[in-house]
């Protein structure tokens, strides 16, 4: 348990992190309503917290930063609950009082109104299709290999697609289509659009598998399409965390991936609002598979082009992926062991000590005598003329490498900790002097 002052503080350094985006010193928050204590006690607590988890250290020479579980203390315990005040309260009645025919509709002007009142960049999705019932389908034949089909849900939803045909289809057949969907569908949900109703129809009517399974796979492709709405991406650069542009481009990039954005918004997230925070999120998972690794993967791809070469990545086939993604956690690390369906699946062909070797994160050692003899070379370049010096902060690199540990945070993506970094550093010092590369500054 906290004790008041502590509290304070913390809630102290939360709040200035969130106004500056820096870590935060004693100095900073000493003169803060609440605080009358000395420098040195705030010290004294800020080194508590630290120990106990509720804050971290980006470096020697820095203040301190609040941890995933500070945050979380921070939510849970100490966030003041602010009033909405009759101004605003006004303005969202005005804006929500405007008669709207869809539900997208409203869904877009309710993301709009809570992004001008809260000064927020925010992102909504619209109603999920289990929730929206069939209204009536109705298609319409544009060439005798093409049709349109258009859905109307009971939410004033309308959906449209373009369906073509390798074989012709004549304007009967269609309008038999539009009975046979509507009879089938009328009241029930867009997500009965599915193989099961490919099957109901080819069953009943004496079309071809080849016509009516077009027609099925574009209505499942466009009603599975997420409407996501994206509004007051412009006050993502009022946050001092994005006065970085690597950071703010990084971010734009997350919240241009569509299919993403859609998951993380239709999964676990509750009734209540809920506050997710780092690992906590259920979707991290996610995230590094459809960014970090595609990344990666794009990386690979220009450099091993760049050298004539062709690489290839079997255990990033799509079906292999979407598999494992699938299975449960406890299959894939079954009695704690990482990645044991692979190792079970090779078993017969590996030595034991393969078989049971720990998992080394590329690119990383578990020899000692690695972390030793890297640390120690770029210890020796640092303190050498070494060109490194037009391109980083040397005394910070001399930190990093005394430090003796592992990096708080990863480095370059999820990989890179201390020994990978320290690899990365000496790899950049060896190209710039073999090449003899001049750094122009």
């Amino acid at each position: 348990m906290l004790d008041e002052r502590k509290k304070r503080v913390l809630q102290a350094i939360v709040e200035e992190y969130i106004q500056t985006a820096e870590p935060v010193s004693s100095n900073a928050i000493m003169n803060l309503e609440g605080l009358e204590c000395s420098s040195a006690t705030i010290r004294n607590e800020m080194a508590e917290l630290e120990k106990m988890g509720y804050l971290e250290k980006p470096h020697t020479s820095a203040g301190r930063v609040p941890s995933a579980k500070g945050y979380r203390y921070y939510v849970d315990e100490l966030l003041q609950e602010d009033k909405i005040t009759l101004e605003e309260i006004k303005y969202i009645s005005d804006k929500l009082e405007i008669k709207v025919n869809e539900l997208e509709e409203m869904t877009k002007i309710t993301s709009s109104t809570i992004s001008e009142i809260t000064h927020y960049t925010t992102v909504s999705i619209g109603p999920s299709s289990d929730v929206q019932k069939i209204e009536n389908i109705k298609f319409v034949l544009l060439s005798p290999r093409m049709m349109m089909a258009v859905i109307l849900t009971d939410t004033g939803l309308v959906k449209e697609t373009i369906i073509k045909f390798d074989e012709d289809i004549a304007e009967n057949q269609v309008q038999t289509l539009s009975y046979m969907f509507n009879n089938k569908l009328k009241g029930e949900p867009i997500s009965k659009i599915d193989k099961p109703l490919e099957k109901y129809l080819v069953e009943e009517m004496s079309y071809s598998v080849n016509l009516i399974k077009p027609i099925i796979e574009q209505m499942k492709k466009v009603i599975e399409e997420e409407s996501i709405h994206l509004e007051g991406t412009n006050r993502l650069f009022e946050l001092p965390e994005f006065n970085s542009l690597e950071v703010a481009k990084n971010f734009v990039n997350i919240l241009d991936e569509k299919e993403l954005m859609a998951d993380m918004l239709s999964t676990g997230f509750a009734k209540d609002i809920n506050v997710y925070i780092g690992e906590e999120n259920e979707k991290e998972e996610s995230l590094n598979l459809k960014y970090f690794m595609t990344t990666l993967l794009h990386r690979k791809d220009f450099m091993t082009m760049g050298s004539s070469l062709e690489v290839r990545v079997p255990f990033a086939d799509k079906r292999i992926v979407e598999y494992c993604y699938n299975l449960p956690y406890e299959q894939k690390a079954h009695n704690g062991v990482e990645k044991q369906i692979l190792r079970d699946a090779m078993k017969e062909y590996l030595p034991d000590e393969i078989y049971r070797r720990k998992k080394s994160p590329y690119p990383k050692s578990q020899a000692k005598s690695w972390h030793n003899l890297i640390r120690g070379e770029v210890i020796k370049i640092l303190n050498s003329d070494t060109p490194l010096a037009k391109i980083f902060d040397i005394g910070r690199l001399k930190e990093i490498a005394a430090s003796d540990k592992e990096l708080d945070v990863p480095w370059f993506g999820q990989l890179m900790r201390y020994d990978a970094f320290m690899a990365f550093i000496y790899q950049i010092h060896y190209w710039l002097n073999e090449y003899n590369i001049e750094v122009i500054i």
